[in-house]
């Protein structure tokens, strides 16, 4: 059994340690409004590029002068895995889950006889998969400095994985990153951003997509598209981005949240044990000084 002093050490251990997670989880409580609005903010610019891509892709089905970024190259043996995760832990299975559906994704694509390659944005995704897939990770991105995630950021992620379509390294790219829903929801997601995963909405569907307006390209199809198919990619890796510096944040909050809860309540316990333990001596201490003078 510990000593009276061991308990008092480890009470003001886990008080200690209550005090940081209480001060976490108030930390990203204040940072996730701001991650919660810019994320919220981005999806609709990057819903209604999905939108026009769809519209302009439908024009150039079957056209043999159709981009690779749209039509892709004719064939799928190498993929490549855009894994998105957070520079920072202690925000419970966030950065666990991205990196499982990850490693689902390559496992599947392995068992069919495809190459894999993978590139990493965060720390802690490479951490985790560098531990069955080292051998895989071509490229390592690192955002550790950057303090507030902005565009130039997804437009260096796009420009190095554009240079690699480019030079025939891969046929297939997608994005894994975690959609935030909630503080305690975040929905880990894969995108396939090469070639631009684009429904050509059709009938009805298009009309009310569209707003029932119709629209007169200018210039060509295949010049527009030459500029945005390029530019959806790093549209959709700024909006995960934005949508993982939300969920990080809730999650944060969430797994803080607990570990204060549980802090309080082994503070209890041990408390509790202490008490028990001292009146317990102080008991025996009184036994031995009574025993002591009837025996005068």
């Amino acid at each position: 059994m510990a000593s009276l002093k061991d308990l008092r050490n480890r009470i003001a251990s886990v008080k200690a340690t209550q005090k940081i997670t209480k001060a976490m989880q108030m930390v990203a409580a204040a940072k996730l409004r701001r991650a919660q609005d810019a994320a919220i903010a981005a999806r609709p610019y990057a819903q209604r590029m999905g939108a026009v891509l769809a519209n302009l892709s439908a024009s150039m089905a079957g056209r043999p002068d159709a981009s690779p970024l749209m039509a892709g190259t004719g064939k799928s043996d190498v993929h490549l895995l855009v894994v998105c995760t957070a520079e920072r832990g202690l925000c419970g299975g966030f950065n666990a889950n991205i990196a499982k559906l990850a490693r689902e994704h390559a496992d599947r694509l392995i068992r069919d006889g495809k190459t894999v390659k993978i590139v990493t944005v965060g720390k802690k995704g490479y951490d985790v998969l560098r531990r069955k897939y080292n051998h895989l990770i071509v490229e390592r991105v690192d955002l550790r400095e950057v303090k507030q995630v902005g565009y130039v950021n997804a437009q260096d992620i796009a420009a190095k994985v554009l240079a690699m379509f480019d030079a025939g390294e891969f046929d297939v790219a997608t994005l894994f990153y975690s959609e935030f829903k909630s503080v305690i929801s975040q929905i880990p997601t894969a995108l396939q951003i090469i070639p631009a995963n684009v429904a050509a909405a059709d009938g009805d569907s298009a009309a009310a997509d569209l707003g029932g307006a119709v629209y007169d390209y200018e210039p060509e199809e295949s010049e527009i598209l030459e500029e945005l198919l390029p530019r959806n990619i790093a549209v959709q890796i700024f909006r995960a981005l934005l949508e993982n510096a939300a969920s990080e944040q809730g999650a944060r909050m969430s797994a803080m949240d607990n570990a204060t809860r549980n802090a309080g309540d082994m503070i209890n316990k041990l408390t509790m044990s202490y008490n028990r333990q001292r009146q317990a001596q102080i008991t025996k201490e009184l036994i031995e000084i009574i025993s002591g003078a009837e025996a005068l």
